[in-house]
């Protein structure tokens, strides 16, 4: 008797394009929130669209309310969880870059409320998925939650984002390209569940990303648009997988050691993308798409080297033959490599130089 079942959270709303931040009460509207709203958010993203938000609230009749978070800690859940008490708020809003969102999203799901996301930078695709990313000491935690209500991405804020934050949000996407094939060989080797939905949606849009490298350009809005919409694909493949599988491999694991042996080196997306390099190389050897990753990432002006992400040879050859030991999910990685394979993996493909 068949006896599966599956319960998918997605964004019920998703507004996307030229100007929407002034739609984000109509988002909310529509979602039929009840309560005072608490925007969290960071200094930069406060200054840039923080009094706007507010006032966008409080001639719709709200009451809204705005906290500042500097670092991305379980303490600054907590803070914005004491804050959200004192302020009786009914749901929360992640406004800025990834670490606001992680933060609003983690501590909406620990307060039971809804939660909105209002992106200002594609920096990873954090924006719309049901993962907070949490730094603790030497490790990364990446904490399941509910994914947001509401994504609401103004294209014309993205795009005036530094724009080394948007090449880590395409650089992420890229990487989804590795991440995929990491899945289908632990499905394969491990039985582990594949969804051909997910795989082949987070697979399609690191594809077009890479297809469309060539013309995603600094200033330009319309590649704020190619990228926001990337990573709303992605963060929806991961919900429809209900885990990270369709957008974290090998490549993602190499990150987090990375972020352990060379802290604050170079931001998450650009490290998955020189990562994805040489997983993509282990996969399929010389002659597979290691060089059509490479050749994405340099059009969009990501690193392609280790040196590109301030990292020593020896720091990412050491993150490469321990990567295996973060956590229980089976890679390309296996039960690790020998540092002459890793080695040779990082030099054939140039990021070691």
């Amino acid at each position: 008797m068949f006896g599966k079942s599956k319960w998918i959270r997605l964004p019920r709303s998703v507004v996307l394009g030229h100007g929407v931040l002034d739609r984000t009460v109509e988002a909310v509207d529509e979602l039929y929130l009840d309560g005072r709203p608490l925007i969290v958010t960071s200094p930069t993203p406060k200054a840039l669209a923080g009094d706007r938000l507010v006032a966008a609230f409080e001639e719709a009749g709200f009451n809204p309310a705005i906290t500042t978070v500097e670092d991305a800690t379980f303490s600054s859940v907590e803070a914005v969880l004491e804050t959200a008490e004192s302020v009786d708020a009914g749901f929360l809003i992640g406004l800025g870059g990834g670490k606001p969102i992680d933060i609003a999203k983690m501590a909406a799901d620990e307060r039971g409320c809804g939660f909105v996301s209002v992106p200002t930078a594609a920096s990873h695709d954090g924006i719309v998925s049901g993962r907070g990313s949490v730094p603790e000491g030497d490790t990364r935690h990446s904490v399941a939650a509910h994914p947001p209500l509401a994504v609401v991405a103004d294209t014309e804020l993205i795009a005036e984002a530094p724009w080394r934050l948007t090449t880590a949000g395409c650089a992420d996407i890229v990487s989804n390209y590795t991440a995929v094939k990491d899945w289908q060989l632990a499905h394969r080797l491990k039985n582990v569940e594949y969804s051909e939905y997910a795989g082949a949606l987070s697979q399609m849009t690191a594809e077009l990303l890479v297809d469309r490298a060539d013309s995603i350009k600094r200033g330009l809005e319309e590649s704020a648009w190619v990228v926001a919409k990337a990573l709303v694909s992605s963060g929806v493949a991961m919900s429809i997988a209900g885990s990270s599988r369709p957008a974290s491999g090998a490549e993602h694991l190499i990150s987090h050691q990375l972020d352990r042996i060379a802290p604050g080196a170079a931001l998450h997306g650009h490290q998955v993308g020189v990562a994805a390099i040489v997983t993509e190389y282990l996969h399929t050897g010389e002659g597979g798409d290691w060089r059509r990753v490479r050749d994405a990432l340099a059009d969009i002006g990501a690193p392609t080297t280790a040196a590109d992400l301030d990292v020593d040879d020896e720091q990412f050859v050491e993150a490469m033959t321990s990567a295996h030991e973060i956590r229980d999910r089976y890679t390309i990685l296996g039960d690790g490599i020998e540092e002459s394979a890793a080695i040779e993996a990082a030099t054939v493909t140039g990021v070691l130089r």
